[in-house]
């Protein structure tokens, strides 16, 4: 009932923000997370999910040959991303979904992808290991996240603004998606830290 009730209210967060976002979004992705979407998205093979696609930001950078799917709990979000889906002219299958309890068969993606999300999913290991089972074997989970520093000093005022963030922006800043990603069974291929530690690049693979 706990997670419900969170992921509900994530819900009403994101639909209320879903025009301004794009905008607020800006300067934070130029501070921290840099080309981060166009790595990502670089990293795409086949069947491509992306969990919580939010505004549709990482579509410009997918190769053409993709086959791309999106979820999202905010249908205010989805509608911002089938209209910049529709401007870029490129198809994508965009429904309403939960990371935590996938409506897709196991076994059904190549690749699965999450960019600043899994610090807003209540059940950030719930959504790892749904990740894990839409995989085919071999199938890679590639993330850009921010999470918690391993510098004291960072993690210490981490810590500090971590309750205010959780309560008015449900985004949490010490999760730890590697750690999650290891716990489900993946095989960490690669694994980038920079801005104090705080971002982080992880890409995973399923074994097959």
């Amino acid at each position: 009932m706990a997670r419900r009730g969170e992921t509900a209210r994530v819900q009403r967060l994101y639909d209320k923000a879903a025009e301004s976002y794009d905008r607020f979004i800006v300067i934070p992705e130029k501070m921290l997370f840099g080309e981060g979407r166009r790595w990502v998205a670089s990293q795409a093979d086949g069947d491509t999910l992306e969990i919580a696609v939010g505004t549709g930001r990482n579509l410009p950078y997918y190769p053409t040959a993709v086959r791309l799917t999106g979820i999202d709990l905010s249908p205010a979000m989805l509608d911002v991303a089938r209209d910049r889906a529709r401007a870029l002219g490129r198809e994508m299958d965009l429904r309403v979904g939960d990371a935590q309890a996938l409506d897709f068969p196991d076994a059904r993606f190549d690749t699965v992808v999450s960019t600043l999300a899994l610090c807003t999913i209540p059940d950030a290991r719930q959504a790892v290991a749904e990740a894990r089972r839409v995989l085919r074997p071999g199938g890679r989970l590639v993330l850009l996240e921010h999470v918690r520093s391993p510098n004291p000093v960072v993690r210490a005022g981490q810590r500090i603004l971590d309750p205010l963030f959780v309560r008015f922006q449900a985004d949490h800043l010490l999760r730890e998606p590697c750690d999650d990603a290891e716990a489900e069974g993946f095989a960490v291929d690669r694994r980038e830290r920079s801005k104090w530690g705080i971002v982080e690049r992880l890409v995973a693979r399923k074994p097959g």
